[in-house]
């Protein structure tokens, strides 16, 4: 409830609370008198019938003129998102009235039915591998249901290996301890990963990044510029993120600072999940012309780039194997990044940073973002003689990341560990 309640005040509900049946409640107040409509998450609701006094509204006794309901199902989690979102949306300036959201037995909603879905899946899992009955199992990433089957499988007697570490030098590094206590063989893809595990005395295989194959074997289209009807000015590339409500924060800055760049076209890299009518919506808001959107195509663009304004996260490390100068982007929501800030144990929030150990590309987070601190640093990107020493740095942090083949040396280690004979060992 805490969590919500907090999520709502940043997104600017105002009369937040929480009653003693756990029911979170918001509102959204219009500039003009009207009617109140109520957004009801709640499980095995009943439902207020409009015309009758809501009692759990914060200043009780409002008449609910509408009301809409999200029941107790599998989607519960994301009919209570899409309702706090779709209320925040609103442009308070137009709306008559006011928009409240109530949301009960929090606890079942955010947690109870995502666990029940965990669940199932954990016993289908355990079911399909008892009936296989492997030499060995081989977790890859995803450590909030890898780390569970871990701890379950080394009870059953079954060896366990790990390909690609749950970053635990980021956050919760007493997991550590239970990955030592499950995990026979770590295979990790992160230089620096080596030496958090060598501190709790636990022994890994650095195999080198995955990424490097996977960049370096991209053939770049002959005709990206003619079929996205591009010209020949240089292209920055726009990587604004893969969530909505981190694309809608990214965007409208990157636009901004698009607009004081005539002489260069603004390429965005749209998420393969997110449809282009989001993006349009965004750029149509922000008065910006002439900004070109891309479906699915990130390193092509990237391949044709002069330079990129990225978001956080895998990207950077992307732009940067692509040699593309760079400046790190982030603001998230000002609750979310103070309760981050005391959970995260990292000096840099970019995997190029944290590899090279040390400020490689700028990171313009939170209040530092903005349209002249953003357009400060493009031009600096747009600069030869930065651009030379920036990839001067990519190459340093390309050795830091080892040799490509990470797959196949992981591969290779995990035959080693069994005492298996091989032709993949014979024929290094």
């Amino acid at each position: 409830a805490e969590r919500v309640g907090e999520e709502m005040q940043a997104l600017g509900f105002s009369s937040v609370s929480t009653d003693e049946n756990g029911s979170v409640v918001g509102l959204i107040e219009g500039a003009h008198p009207g009617k109140t409509i109520l957004l009801d998450a709640h499980i095995d609701t009943v439902g207020i019938a409009p015309g009758v006094p809501w009692t759990q509204e914060p200043h009780g006794g409002r008449v609910v003129d509408e009301a809409m309901y999200g029941r107790g199902t599998a989607d519960m989690k994301g009919a209570l998102a899409a309702m706090i979102h779709a209320a925040a949306a609103v442009d308070r300036t137009k709306l008559h009235g006011r928009i409240a959201v109530s949301a009960s037995t929090l606890e079942e909603v955010l947690e109870g039915v995502t666990l029940r879905t965990i669940m199932a899946n954990f016993r289908f899992c355990k079911a399909d591998i008892l009936a296989w009955q492997p030499d060995v199992l081989i977790l890859i990433d995803y450590p909030g249901f890898n780390l569970r089957m871990a701890k379950w499988a080394k009870s059953m007697g079954i060896r366990v290996f790990y390909y690609i570490s749950p970053q635990l030098w980021a956050w919760h590094s007493s997991r550590v301890h239970g990955i030592k206590a499950t995990v026979e063989r770590m295979f990790v893809i992160l230089p620096f990963e080596e030496e958090f595990y060598q501190k709790y005395d636990y022994k890994v295989d650095f195999v080198g990044h995955p990424l490097l194959d996977v960049v370096d074997e991209f053939v770049p289209p002959a005709d990206f510029r003619a079929a996205n009807g591009l010209d020949e000015r240089p292209i920055v590339a726009l990587l604004p993120g893969s969530r909505r409500q981190e694309i809608a924060r990214m965007l409208e800055v990157m636009l901004q600072t698009a607009a004081r760049f005539p002489d260069y076209q603004f390429v965005i890299a749209g998420a393969p999940s997110i449809p282009r009518s989001f993006y349009d919506d965004i750029i149509r808001a922000s008065g910006v012309s002439g900004v070109h959107w891309t479906g699915n195509q990130t390193y092509a663009l990237l391949s044709q780039a002069r330079a990129a304004l990225v978001t956080s996260g895998t990207a950077t490390l992307e732009t940067a194997l692509f040699g593309v100068p760079q400046t790190v982007c982030y603001r998230g929501s000002s609750i979310s990044f103070f309760i981050a800030r005391r959970l995260v144990n990292v000096k840099y929030i970019s995997l190029v940073n944290l590899i090279a150990d040390r400020p490689l590309v700028r990171e313009l987070i939170q209040h530092q973002l903005h349209p002249d601190s953003l357009s400060e640093q493009l031009r600096l990107l747009l600069d030869d003689d930065h651009t030379r020493q920036l990839r001067e740095g990519y190459q340093e942090l390309r050795l830091r990341l080892g040799e490509r083949g990470a797959a196949e040396k992981a591969a290779r280690g995990m035959v080693r560990a069994l005492g298996w004979k091989n032709e993949l060992l014979e024929n290094p």
